[in-house]
């Protein structure tokens, strides 16, 4: 490490013995000192708030108050902290919560000791470490398509709804408090975002995808 000052570490996990084990885990390193723990988010929270902290070492799941809500409260404390998660925990759920939450890495409890020190040292610089796993689901999470129908505006799908009922464009001008010019804007953009070339295309395909109920 670059900085004479060690890294302060806080451990927060619900577990003693996971807290014993990390623990274990700092004193083997000279570049880092243990400057706390806790038993849970809310501990978490308060410990942060009283201490200048360099790194977090966070649990998900926890009593009292769990790890995503301690990582956004942390984050709105404005201190020059970095939390890396440390969870048993791969679902596309837990971890978009947790890097949406402020997190800088995310990793699971089968990590080495070598590759949590890599992280840490990581985290400190401002770089982020993702388990594979992590990094699996967020690719997965990217690659599946939006629903049909996902773009439409709130007008468009009340158009739709009132198309889907056989109304004319002027009857849902009219339905809507609307103009017929404005309707058949609408409209456009209704079939542009379902790739429907008629408004019985358009129809077929909003109640083949609920996006329309069928009264």
């Amino acid at each position: 490490m670059i900085d004479t000052k060690p890294v302060r570490v806080l451990i927060v996990d619900d577990h003693a013995l996971v807290r014993s084990g990390l623990k274990n885990f700092i004193f083997a390193y000279e570049w880092m000192e243990l400057i706390g723990e806790a038993a849970d988010g809310s501990e978490a929270v308060a410990f942060c708030s009283d201490h200048d902290v360099d790194i977090v070492l966070m649990d998900l799941v926890m009593p009292v108050m769990d790890g995503c809500e301690a990582i956004r409260r942390i984050m709105a404390l404005d201190r020059p902290v970095n939390i890396i998660v440390l969870t048993n925990f791969s679902e596309q759920e837990n971890v978009e919560q947790a890097l949406k939450a402020g997190a800088t890495s995310y990793l699971l409890k089968n990590v080495t000791p070598d590759e949590l020190a890599h992280a840490i040292q990581a985290a400190h610089a401002g770089r982020s470490t993702l388990a594979p796993e992590a990094t699996e689901v967020l690719i997965k999470a990217a690659r599946q398509k939006p629903a049909l129908g996902h773009d439409l505006t709130p007008r468009e799908e009340e158009v739709l709804a009132l198309l889907a009922k056989g109304l004319s464009n002027t009857k849902i001008a009219a339905q809507l408090s609307i103009s017929p010019a404005t309707t058949k804007f609408h409209l456009a953009n209704i079939f542009a975002k379902l790739g429907a070339k008629s408004r019985i295309e358009a129809v077929t395909i909003a109640l083949e995808h609920k996006l329309v109920g069928k009264g």
